[in-house]
């Protein structure tokens, strides 16, 4: 399911409150994996950090787990139910960007076992449940939902193309590869503009969005980059 842009994979329970999702494991062993929501990944931006706290045993719902920090946000992850922490996602904190890049996947922050079978049923939404809800949390707080998170933003308003793309490659060529830029432009020749720019440099245009007078074009940087025309 698409909320607003955003993802929203129908085969798990959500805890909106929270901004966290139940996936029962496949085995059937009764345990479940608890991860964030990708709407709170893309409001937070890239986290840089990923730290669990040391409980054993029951967790009361609503205790947190672990806390996660970005340049623009700091939040626990808080268990939906009362559960008993059984496997951490020991990769998180050398990589805490999988919480953006694989929210639904690889992302995912403690498996755990609840005190009772029948609670995430009782707690807990469907997507369809919340889908309503997540779209005006989407409106309200402006969460941009991006094929890959953007590791910085690029605003080029009031100037011709031809600049912005000038500014665009000064930005590109100071940056590593697998960086991904979202370029912000009011020129209203840019859709063509960055289709042209991607087959002359061959960094690809990821996603683009148009509202309003605004362009929105997530670009990334190639490591070898395979430009299918040459420039003129």
């Amino acid at each position: 399911m698409d909320v607003g842009g955003c993802p929203l994979p129908e085969d798990r329970l959500y805890d909106l409150e929270h901004d966290v999702w139940w996936a029962a494991d496949p085995s059937g062993d009764g345990s479940a994996r608890v991860g964030v929501l990708g709407t709170l990944a893309a409001f937070a931006g890239p986290f840089r950090e990923v730290t669990f706290r040391p409980v054993d045993g029951r967790v009361a719902r609503g205790r947190s787990v672990a806390t996660v920090e970005s340049a623009r946000f700091t939040g626990a992850v808080r268990l939906p139910v009362d559960a008993v922490v059984v496997a951490r996602n020991d990769a998180l904190p050398a990589r805490p960007r999988l919480l953006n890049d694989a929210p639904y996947s690889d992302g995912w922050v403690v498996r755990v076992r609840p005190d009772r079978p029948d609670d995430p049923a009782r707690f807990l939404e469907s997507a369809a449940a919340v889908a309503g809800r997540l779209a005006e949390q989407i409106r309200v707080r402006r969460i941009r939902c991006w094929p890959q998170t953007p590791d910085l933003e690029l605003f080029e308003i009031g100037i011709e193309c031809s600049a912005v793309l000038t500014a665009l490659n000064d930005e590109l060529a100071r940056q590593p590869a697998g960086t991904a830029v979202l370029l912000v432009t009011d020129d209203p020749t840019s859709p063509i503009e960055m289709v042209r720019w991607s087959d002359q440099t061959g960094h690809p245009v990821l996603a683009h969005r148009a509202e309003g007078t605004l362009h929105q074009f997530l670009v990334r940087k190639e490591a070898q980059p395979r430009p299918r025309r040459r420039r003129p």
